[in-house]
Formats: structure tokens, sequence, C-alpha cells
């Protein structure tokens, strides 16, 4: 677990390593023209370059699905291939699973965006932030200013930490371990609520482990464990058969495999580390990690987003709910965004990044103004782009967190040159 928090705070974006394909120079344009050729010939330099062991991408648009293709292995030394049915580790696209989940209780009134949460969870009444240092070095404590809210817990300005880093404040947070995988989510909410906060609530973006709050809230607001409610209200209705924090074993033969590319050579992750949250012997169910999934029941969460939080006639979500998550929610005054400018021009919503402005340089991420989009440790990522009527799951399993594929996936569903609308 230390691995993952320690992976996820320094999840950044960096500039490909590797060219994209050749292509013929195109103008830009506002519309998508989807070429299939170009994403199975981009899947399969994914795999031949040796960034992945093995892909797959699955396209919904315009009310139907338009391609989906996989590359390479999902275990490399069993030579399985990666598959429709192949089950991964999404990581933290577990995140808008929960936030759509705590927003079912919003609509609901159970409680308000700018309520306090010590209101529904006493423990995080009183945090500390550093005020200096004593004579000795040591860290000097006061009361934060104002209290956490729920959307400061929504969109990353809690001030909480993701894991051990340079602060006291870090320091502290890996003392407590508050994710230790033996803690249910109650124990979790009381280590955590001990420690200090990295900054003032509301004043700057830290990513952390604010959705893990958000989890202990839907049990506490719902009266349900939170992984009941989530198979109830999301999974259920969905249809999403085979998504699960804590999965049956005999799935185990359809999970892929983890790879750790080092010196630029994938090498197979201890099979105990990329199970350690789902199966026997955890009792963690996290609200920012944790759920594996195979990528047709992804793009069923993915396309009811799309469909303004509705499908196949089930509704999980209004419109308007949908609306309100998919629009940036930070301040101009936050300055403080860590690595979120890297993977797009935009901001943040509720659980997740939202596009506002179109790619600024070749180098940058393709896409169009209005889409809302969340990745995972082990490099999958998924998107909904509303102005082109798509949505877009991309899968693999590879670490430490590698943009490049997130780069490229993206210049082959768009073409490299794609701009998209001009946003406002």
């Amino acid at each position: 677990m230390r691995h993952f928090v320690t992976a996820l705070t320094a999840l950044t974006l960096a500039t490909p390593a590797t060219p994209a394909l050749a292509q013929t120079p195109a103008a830009p344009s506002e519309a998508v023209k989807l070429d299939t050729k170009r994403i199975d010939a981009m899947l399969a330099k994914m795999v031949a370059d040796g960034r992945a062991a093995g892909v797959s991408a699955l396209v919904w648009k315009d009310g139907r699905e338009v391609h989906f293709a996989a590359r390479g292995n999902a275990d490399r030394e069993a030579n399985r291939p990666f598959a429709r049915d192949t089950l991964v580790q999404i990581w933290s696209m577990t995140k808008p699973v929960t936030g759509v989940a705590l927003m079912q209780l919003w609509e609901q009134g159970k409680f308000r965006l700018d309520d306090p949460l010590a209101r529904y969870l006493p423990d995080f009444a009183t945090m500390l932030v550093q005020d200096g240092t004593d004579a000795a070095g040591k860290p000097l404590w006061r009361p934060a200013s104002r209290p956490i809210t729920i959307r400061d817990v929504l969109r990353h300005t809690a001030g909480f930490a993701y894991g051990d880093g340079p602060s006291a404040a870090h320091k502290a947070f890996a003392a407590a371990d508050p994710l230790n995988p033996q803690n249910d989510l109650a124990e979790f909410g009381r280590r955590l609520a001990k420690v200090p906060l990295l900054s003032e609530p509301g004043t700057e973006w830290h990513y952390s482990v604010a959705v893990d709050v958000q989890a202990l809230l839907v049990e506490r607001l719902s009266g349900m464990n939170f992984a009941d409610y989530v198979q109830k209200h999301i999974f259920d209705p969905l249809k999403m058969r085979e998504s699960a924090w804590h999965q049956p074993m005999d799935r185990l033969p359809r999970l892929a495999a983890t790879y750790v590319k080092t010196d630029g050579n994938l090498t197979r992750q201890p099979d105990e580390a990329t199970r350690r949250m789902n199966f026997p012997g955890t009792i963690l169910t996290m609200g920012g990690a944790g759920i594996v999934a195979p990528i047709d029941d992804y793009m069923r969460f993915a396309r009811m987003l799309l469909n303004g939080g509705e499908l196949d006639g089930t509704r999980i979500l209004k419109p308007a709910t949908i609306r309100l998550m998919a629009t940036d929610q930070l301040d101009p005054a936050i300055k403080e965004r860590e690595w979120l400018m890297g993977k797009i021009e935009g901001g943040f919503g509720f659980d997740f990044a939202v596009r506002t402005a179109r790619p600024s340089g070749p180098e940058r991420n393709r896409g169009a103004v209005g889409e809302f989009f969340w990745d995972g440790a082990a490099t999958t990522l998924f998107w909904v782009d509303p102005a082109n009527d798509m949505a877009v799951v991309f899968f693999v399993q590879t670490v430490p967190f590698d943009g490049t594929l997130h780069t490229d996936i993206r210049k082959a569903v768009y073409g490299a040159d794609y701009l998209g609308p001009k946003g406002d």
C-alpha cells in the first residue's frame, strides 16, 4: 500500500519519450475524424517499443461502439493475450465511481456541498496546519482557519496528504498509516483526522485521500457498507457485472499482471502486490482505488456519464449533477495544483479533471473543451467528450505511471493536430 500511495503522489505527465506514428499533417479541425487503423497501429507500437506488455482500447461514439482493439499480453509469462474480458486494476479510476455514489446522496438532500465535513464526521472538527517551527526546528501547529467542507473533499482542496513526503504533515500521515489494508473505513477516518493538513482548506489543490473520505461519508450517510452501496446503486443498475473491490478467486486467472518499467525494461510485479486489495485478507475498501473491472464494464459507467447520468433507461444521476461534477470547481486564486496542469489545459471538478481550453502545444494531450476524465496509477485512462458524443476507455498495467501512453492514445483517437472547439 505504501508503494501505491507513493506512486500516486509522483504521478506526472511527461513529454512523450518516443515519437508518435508518422502522419500526413492536417489542418486543425473541430470534428473528430476517427481512424481505427491509426488506433490499432498505436496500440501495437506501445507494446513493440516496450512501454506496455498489453493494452486495449474501447471507443463509443454517436450512440454506438465504433472500435475495440487489444494488443500484447495480459500475462506475458503465461503468453495470455490482453483480451476483452481481461480484468485490470483500475486504481484511481475508482475515484469517479465513489464521487457518483456520494453525489447520489447529495441529490437525496443528505448533505449540502458547503457543509462542514465535521457535521457528519465529527473526528474532523479540529484540523491543524503548520505554523512555522520552534527554535529546535520542530514544527509548530495551529488550528486551521476554517473547517473542511464537503466541496473541499470533492475537489481535492481539503489539505489532506496521500503518503509520505517532504513536510512535517506528510511525515505525520506516514506515521498514522491510515491506508493500511487492515483498517476499515472507520479506522481510516479516525487515523486521518489526527494528521495535520498540508495547507489551509480551500487554498491549494493536493491529490489526496479525500476520495477515501468520500467513501466514509457514503457509509455514514447511507447506513450501508461502502462496497455494498456501490454494488446496489451503481454496479447492479448499470449491469457492471464483474466490477468489484473484492473479487472471487475463480476470476483470478483473468486478472492482468502488472509490469514495472525500469531502465527501459518491463519486469513483472509480484502477484501478491497486484492482488493485495482484491482478494481474501484485505479489509479496507478504498474510495480512491481498488476496483477491478473488465473494459466493457467501465465503458458502461463512462456511457452513463456521457448520457447525462442515464443508461438503458436506468438513471444514476440527474443531468445537472453530471454537469456540476464536470465543471471546473477550482478558484483562479488556487495556484498550487501539483502536477494537475501537466495533464490538461483546465482544472478539476468533482473527482474529474476538466478541460477548459484547447491543447496549447503539439506535445500536449489532444482533446475537446468540455471533456472530463481521470486515470490510474497503472496508467489506465478514460475520458468523456460531450462535444464529440464520445467516450474512450484505455486499459494497460504499466507502473510507474507513463503519461506518454496517454498522449499517444489521444493522438491516435483524435489525430495529432486536433484542437477541438474553442473554449470561452
